[in-house]
């Protein structure tokens, strides 16, 4: 075998040289660049000159186990993205990435401050691969409201969000079995099977949904927006343009009598003025022109009676 410092100095041109070559093979593994990875492996167990740090078997185990947690939760979010089925499906394997990243975080190998593996794999470059990965999964479950449909521990879906989406099912098995065996007519006017039928599920999933809305919005911070979960926004937006815009249906509003009594009142206001404002005229004008008349008669009666 070679002397210690020769294997240091071959191994890495050796490594290098394999890789060039099979670079431009593609991803596929081939045996060259497997050879490859075991002389790096190896470069890195003989030591580097300076001492460079290796990770601690616990530490790798740890890398390990994100890298598989962070794949499987992207292959999730991308499965689910339309249409978005994002927390009802992938809160498990987000789960499992945070327990992994806190893990990473917490560990400690040996009492050596060299062996910390929160330092070798969060801190140790500039690029901090670990922490941009979680930074981006927390980033979007945020933008995507997902705490809102589950609960507190984030174990499972809220009941109300399992009512709601119970509801969305119904509506969309109803709008499919009104429509089997015949052709939706488009036209502005049309009435379907649909609209029929399908109106107490969808009233009712509306109904769900507004009040879902306004228990958000009452119990989100003061000046902030807030939202439900993406599934939940993304189900009810896909029903309504089903209902309105594809079976030109329309939902009956239940407070048509008091919005109809509230609009012709407004609309009477103007005349009400405006016949107020003349009446007022006019009888400020024979206000005004009695005493004149009063006055020229007393006048007449004067000159009469002066030169009689």
């Amino acid at each position: 075998a070679p002397p210690r410092c020769l294997r240091r100095l071959l191994l890495p041109a050796l490594a290098l040289a394999l890789l060039g070559l099979t670079a431009a093979a593609g991803p596929r593994r081939t045996p060259a660049l497997e050879l490859a990875e075991e002389l790096a492996e190896e470069l890195w167990s003989a030591g580097l000159p300076g001492d460079l740090p290796e990770l601690e078997p616990e530490c790798r185990s740890l890398l390990a186990a994100f890298a598989e947690d962070s794949a499987a939760l992207t292959g999730c979010l991308g499965r689910r993205a339309r249409p978005v089925r994002l927390c009802q499906g992938c809160h498990g394997p987000y789960r499992r990435l945070l327990a992994q990243y806190g893990s990473i975080a917490r560990a400690v190998g040996n009492s050596s401050e060299s062996h910390n593996c929160a330092k070798s794999i969060l801190t140790s470059d500039r690029l901090q691969i670990v922490v941009t990965l979680s930074e981006f999964f927390n980033e979007t479950w945020e933008a995507a409201n997902c705490a809102n449909c589950l609960k507190n521990n984030s174990e499972g879906l809220s009941n109300s969000t399992e009512e709601f989406l119970d509801l969305f099912n119904k509506s969309l098995t109803c709008f499919e079995h009104n429509l089997q065996g015949q052709t939706v007519d488009l036209s502005p006017n049309n009435y379907t099977e649909v609209c029929k039928n399908c109106n107490e599920t969808y009233t009712k999933l509306n109904d769900l949904y507004n009040h879902l809305q306004r228990m958000i919005r009452q119990g989100g911070e003061s000046g902030q927006p807030a939202h439900l979960c993406i599934d939940v926004e993304d189900a009810m937006n896909i029903t309504r343009k089903l209902w309105s815009r594809t079976f030109n249906c329309s939902l009956p509003c239940s407070d048509t009598v008091p919005v109809i009594a509230v609009s012709s009142f407004i609309l009477f206001l103007p005349i009400v003025f405006y016949l107020s404002s003349f009446l007022h005229s006019k009888q400020k004008k024979r206000i005004l022109i009695l005493p004149k008349r009063i006055q020229s008669n007393a006048s007449l009666v004067n000159i009469q009676e002066k030169y009689s």
